[in-house]
């Protein structure tokens, strides 16, 4: 007898959330994907339709699990904040990230550099950024039309989908928000979000109080009617 294997579906493809390769080669090539992490969500932080993400595995094509890429940093406008495993792009509306950032180590090859290229220009992505912190040096590539083209001039450029400027006049790269405050240190917003959290929790808790403030009165007054119709009084004829 012989049996028949069925093609492999769609449906039947794992698609791995890891690639086994580490998030980042040293401290510096961390902090750096962490400071742009960090002031990027606290930049879209009210837009419940802006993914960031850090080192996640993107699938463009769905029912193949070799085609793969994990930017140091991807930006997805169109699709909601969450946590995924992997971003499969098909699952997504089909929306490609539309900005990416890799951040330069010692031990990137120019070859791999070159397929991330290629790999980003292939699939859609509309802003490509690669910084080398050791030399400070900063390169970008817009779409036009069907194909990345080189930024020609990176300093003082703003990020036509994010509003961020690119400053490279000092000894290391500074990027600024579109309301011209530079991006913090990762303590810095961590500050900020617990003072913003903190006034959260005040006002809820002010809203509770007057909640509970509310319902104690409404209570008083039901218990007083009450009284009242007791006593053979209409509550309704009282001034």
């Amino acid at each position: 007898m012989v049996f028949r294997l069925e093609d492999q579906t769609k449906e039947d493809v794992i698609y791995p959330e890891s690639d086994g390769q580490p998030m980042a080669d040293n401290t510096k090539q961390f902090r750096w994907i962490t400071i742009i992490y960090y002031n990027l969500e606290w930049l879209f932080a009210d837009d419940a339709n802006v993914f960031v993400a850090g080192d996640l595995l993107w699938y463009p094509v769905q029912g193949n699990n070799k085609i793969r890429q994990a930017p140091d940093l991807m930006i997805v406008f169109g699709v909601t904040k969450g946590d995924r495993g992997s971003y499969q792009q098909w699952n997504e509306g089909n929306t490609t990230p539309q900005v990416v950032f890799e951040i330069l180590s010692p031990g990137n090859t120019l070859t791999e550099m070159n397929k991330k290229q290629v790999f980003y220009d292939r699939y859609g992505v509309e802003e490509y950024y690669l910084y080398d912190p050791d030399k400070n040096d900063l390169s970008g590539w817009l779409r036009s039309e069907s194909r990345l083209d080189v930024i020609d001039e990176m300093n003082n450029w703003v990020s036509p989908r994010l509003g961020i400027r690119f400053d490279l006049s000092g000894e290391q790269l500074q990027l600024y928000r579109p309301d011209g405050n530079p991006f913090a240190s990762y303590v810095e917003i961590q500050r900020r979000l617990e003072k913003a959290q903190q006034r959260v929790q005040d006002a809820e808790q002010r809203a509770e109080a007057e909640r509970q403030r509310a319902e104690a009165e409404r209570q008083r007054a039901e218990r007083l009617a009450q009284r009242l119709r007791e006593l053979g009084i209409d509550p309704e004829q009282v001034d």
